[in-house]
């Protein structure tokens, strides 16, 4: 690359994001950009901005950053993303990776590991935190051939999404489960909606089994769309 490596910030918390800043600012061929405090806010810097590299949250409000990158990655940003979390469990790991992101890390990573990955990532390559390998291994040796295109352009947080509607959750519960705030689900079944021209949870149910998106319940199950 010619210059240095331009880095976006996209946390939640404010120490997070200052830290790493102070970080960054310290390790030689990378200037950080700009900082976002949460998905939203990401996507619109990264458009302005156009950073080489988006070190991205997974866990903020309005907007996740799984749901963020897969927006970046709809809008052909050159931008890579490195998903930087506290979580490794399957779920985070094949998400963020599923939705686009290049690389991944845990945030108990140390400067070198931030700054390799950087360049692996701003060189077209990939970066996966050793400690999360493992993870994506067994996901994708438990659930073969789920990496395929998903209808009318959903996302797989949206497809997942579709599911728990589908499974009776309501938004509240929704939101529990994944982890992310109540706002960001309801921005993510207003996307859904769109995307899949259903008006209403009865509707984008009865999609979800045609899709093979969910399961049909059986007799003694409750319906699933008794929440609003």
């Amino acid at each position: 690359m010619n210059g240095p490596i331009r880095v976006l910030i996209a946390d939640d918390q404010r120490v997070v994001r200052e830290g790493l800043a102070m970080l960054l600012g310290l390790l030689p061929g990378v200037e950080v950009v700009g900082a976002a405090a949460d998905g939203e806010q990401a996507v619109a810097l990264a458009l302005e901005l156009e950073p080489d590299v988006v070190l991205m949250d997974l866990r903020m409000p309005r907007l996740d950053g799984i749901e963020a990158t897969a927006r970046l990655r709809g809008r052909a940003q050159r931008a890579q993303v490195i998903a930087l979390t506290t979580y490794a469990d399957d779920r985070s790991v094949v998400g963020a990776l599923r939705a686009g992101a290049r690389g991944y890390l845990t945030k108990d990573a140390g400067a070198e590991e931030i700054r390799r990955a950087l360049e692996a990532v701003a060189r077209g390559g990939a970066a996966i935190d050793p400690a999360v390998q493992r993870h994506l291994v067994d996901a994708l040796a438990v659930a073969p051939g789920r990496a395929a295109e998903l209808p009318d352009g959903l996302t797989p947080r949206e497809a997942e999404v579709l599911s728990l509607i589908a499974a009776g959750l309501s938004n509240a519960e929704i939101a529990a489960r994944l982890v992310v705030s109540e706002p960001t689900v309801k921005s993510h079944i207003n996307h859904l909606f769109t995307k899949t021209g259903v008006r209403d949870r009865a509707q984008a149910v009865a999609y979800a089994y045609r899709h093979q998106l969910a399961a049909p319940p059986g007799p003694d199950d409750p319906e699933p769309y008794a929440h609003g």
